[in-house]
Order: C-alpha cells, then sequence, then structure tokens
C-alpha cells in the first residue's frame, strides 16, 4: 500500500510540475522570446553573409583547454601507477604544449574579439 501511494504521488507531482513548466513561459510571451536564437546571429536575415572567425577562433581555443581538462583529470589516479616519472613528463609534455600554443594566439591577436 505504501509503494502505491508514492507511486501516486510521485506521478502527481510529476504531472503537476510539467503543466507548470508549460504554462509559465506562455504568461510572458514577446518578440524577442518567440524568435529562435542562431548563435547571436539575426534569423531573419539572408543566410549568406560573412561571420567573424573570431567566433572559430574563441570555440576552438575553448574546446582545446577543455580537452586539457579532460586528459589531465585522471593524473592523480596515473601518479600512482608504477611509472610516475612517465605520467609526469606526458602531462607537463602536454601542459607546455597547449601553453605555448596560447602564448601563441596571445602575441598574435588571435584572442582578441574586436579589431
Amino acid at each position: 500500500m505504501n509503494l502505491l501511494i508514492i507511486i501516486l504521488i510521485n506521478s502527481s507531482l510529476s504531472l503537476l510540475l510539467i503543466l507548470i513548466a508549460f504554462w509559465l513561459p506562455q504568461m510572458n510571451l514577446y518578440a524577442e522570446k518567440a524568435n529562435p536564437y542562431e548563435c547571436g546571429f539575426d534569423p531573419s536575415s539572408s543566410a549568406r553573409l560573412p561571420f567573424s572567425m573570431k567566433f572559430f577562433l574563441v570555440a576552438i581555443t575553448f574546446l582545446l583547454f577543455d580537452l586539457e581538462i579532460a586528459l589531465l583529470l585522471p593524473l592523480p589516479w596515473a601518479i600512482q601507477t608504477i611509472k610516475t616519472s612517465t605520467m609526469m613528463t606526458m602531462a607537463s609534455i602536454l601542459v607546455t604544449i597547449l601553453s605555448l600554443g596560447l602564448m601563441y594566439e596571445w602575441m598574435h591577436k588571435g584572442l582578441e574579439w574586436t579589431e
């Protein structure tokens, strides 16, 4: 009997939250909110307009450093292996390569959004 009550309460609470989630956004509907969002570009203009390559540079920089975090995340567990010096050398090489790339991009003003 307790399981049936819990299932009934969870189902009704979920249904109530879903209805509220669909009902609340429709109360404050205005033109900006109704337009689809296209990465900061006006969706009503032509799709053939060129846009800045700075957008791609910032995105690639983010992906590189996101990849660095993903590769360095298992490092504390890898330090406990037998070949600690190899693991630390590889991690240092990875961080050095990424830091040199960041310095190169910074020196050539690749991170500046405005020209």
